[in-house]
């Protein structure tokens, strides 16, 4: 039998782990996330003189073709409580001659972990952005297609007042919409690269520490160093290093007069890896782990919203929508057809806000590099990027497809025989009976005669009154919401 490469790789990920952002956070997406970082290490140090560009691009075919084991990485990594240490021997060991030792120049395990945790989280952010942003056009879709549905809306889980399902779906919308544009601005802003040295000052870069004659060189001319400077394939970034906004170091950066060697190296490694500039280094400051974390938990409750809506309307008592496919079935029972889809999307996102507390709790890191609680990062993180990106992708399946019995929406409607629109009944009495007009509706209600009650027909004929009783006509400012939220998704 195959050992699975982590503790959530396997048995339950088709329901809790599914879709594209668990391959972008395998134990071997992580691996190559921490190759990326000291290869645009080592490329950053060329940029900036302190190193020629010869030695970059033996480091950076190192990295490229260095096949590791996860597992053998992983039991090595007990004896430092990093992978990066042993990560950095096998890389070192792969580079010819004196270009070794541009290996992690400068740099600490945290630097590369860090780094290698930013690039892995934007990785697997892109993807889940896909999926939720799919969720967001489906249901906008849905909103518009469905703006005059009628349906009942529901407080406490009681038939409540007329809605349409447009809205309900518009509603929908707006918690997607928000989630997603929150992931992106947190992707583009707040995934920062890392790089400080063993206690945060980059002292490992002052002239008097960096050694060769490329050191010697690196004064204020190198910080215009572009990427024109890195010319040749040595100098390739790869695919990251021009995508998207976060490309450009974001509102950290600023025109920077001063040449101090380890700034620019933070600018140059920053610019390599496509990730935004921090104004510091973030050892122990952890508010971006939190901002990250804090997205994606909101988006996995905005999914499980729409996901809990669907598994009450699909249930056989209420049979407003129905999942499309052939999917749901029963090992016992050959007529149920469950939305799997939904209790996957609803399933998954229910172990985000566990994931977050424990990020959350672990931000305290003391002084300048933390005693455990940065180490504590690495798994709920990975179980948060892969629970939230399975809640988004499992319910993009179940609302690609979904079946809305538009008829059956109208029946339950009707099964309270109009108290439904007691509200409306009450507010056409008050100018008669006042104040008293909420009791005399409520006890006709109670007694099941809405309609006929000789307190209510004394006041209203009986064509007054099946106008008061038709829905259509008290769904307030429905369509009108609806074409706010559908503007602002659009924007």
């Amino acid at each position: 039998m195959r050992q699975s490469s982590s503790p959530s790789d396997g048995l339950f990920d088709g329901v809790l782990a599914a879709g594209p952002v668990h391959a972008a956070t395998t134990d071997a997406a992580w691996v190559r996330a921490l190759l990326d970082a000291e290869a645009a290490l080592a490329r950053a140090a060329a940029r900036t003189g302190l190193a020629t560009f010869a030695d970059a691009a033996a480091v950076l075919t190192a990295c490229a073709g260095l096949e590791v084991d996860p597992g053998a990485l992983g039991a090595e990594a007990a004896a430092t409580g990093t992978p990066v240490v042993p990560l950095v021997e096998r890389i070192r060991a792969a580079v010819p001659g004196p270009a070794a030792a541009l290996v992690h120049r400068g740099a600490t395990s945290q630097d590369i972990m860090d780094t290698a945790t930013m690039l892995v989280a934007r990785r697997a952010v892109l993807a889940l952005l896909a999926d939720l942003g799919a969720a967001v056009d489906l249901t906008a879709e849905l909103a518009d297609r469905h703006r005059g549905t009628l349906m009942a809306g529901r407080t406490l889980l009681q038939q409540a007042l007329p809605t349409t399902f447009g809205l309900v779906a518009a509603g929908w919308l707006t918690g997607l919409d928000a989630a997603r544009r929150r992931l992106t601005e947190v992707r583009d802003h707040r995934l920062a690269a890392q790089l400080g040295g063993a206690a945060g000052t980059l002292a490992a870069y002052a002239p008097e520490a960096a050694d060769g004659p490329e050191a010697a060189a690196a004064g204020p001319e190198a910080a215009a160093a572009g990427p024109e400077t890195a010319a040749g394939p040595e100098a390739a970034a790869g695919p990251e290093a021009s995508a998207g906004p976060e490309a450009s170091a974001g509102p950290e950066s600023a025109a920077r007069p001063e040449a101090d060697l380890g700034v620019l190296m933070l600018a140059a490694f920053s610019a390599e890896l496509g990730l935004a500039e921090p104004d510091l280094p973030w050892h122990t400051e952890r508010t971006r782990i939190a901002d990250l974390a804090g997205a994606l938990g909101s988006a996995a409750g905005a999914i499980a919203k729409v996901a809990r809506d669907l598994i009450l309307l699909a249930q056989t008592e209420v049979g407003e929508v129905a999942e499309g496919g052939d999917g749901g079935g029963s090992s016992t029972l050959p007529h149920k057809h469950n939305p799997v889809r939904a209790i996957s999307a609803a399933a998954a996102a229910a172990q985000a806000p566990g994931l977050v507390a424990t990020l959350l709790a672990a931000m305290p890191h003391e002084h300048q590099r933390a005693a455990g609680n940065w180490h504590a990062e690495w798994q709920p993180l990975r179980s948060l990027l892969r629970s939230t990106g399975s809640a988004a992708f499992q319910l993009r399946a179940a609302l690609d497809g979904l079946r809305v019995d538009t008829g059956r929406m109208r029946a339950n409607l009707d099964l309270t025989r109009g108290a439904l629109l007691a509200e409306r009944v009450a507010g056409a009495l008050r100018p008669a009976l006042g104040s008293e007009a909420h009791a005399v509706v409520a006890g006709a209600v109670a007694r099941g005669d809405l309609a006929g009650d000789p307190a209510i027909t004394a006041h209203l004929g009986p064509d007054r009154l099946a106008g008061l009783f038709d829905p259509a006509g008290y769904t307030g400012s429905a369509g009108a919401l609806i074409d706010r939220a559908l503007r602002a998704a659009r924007r």
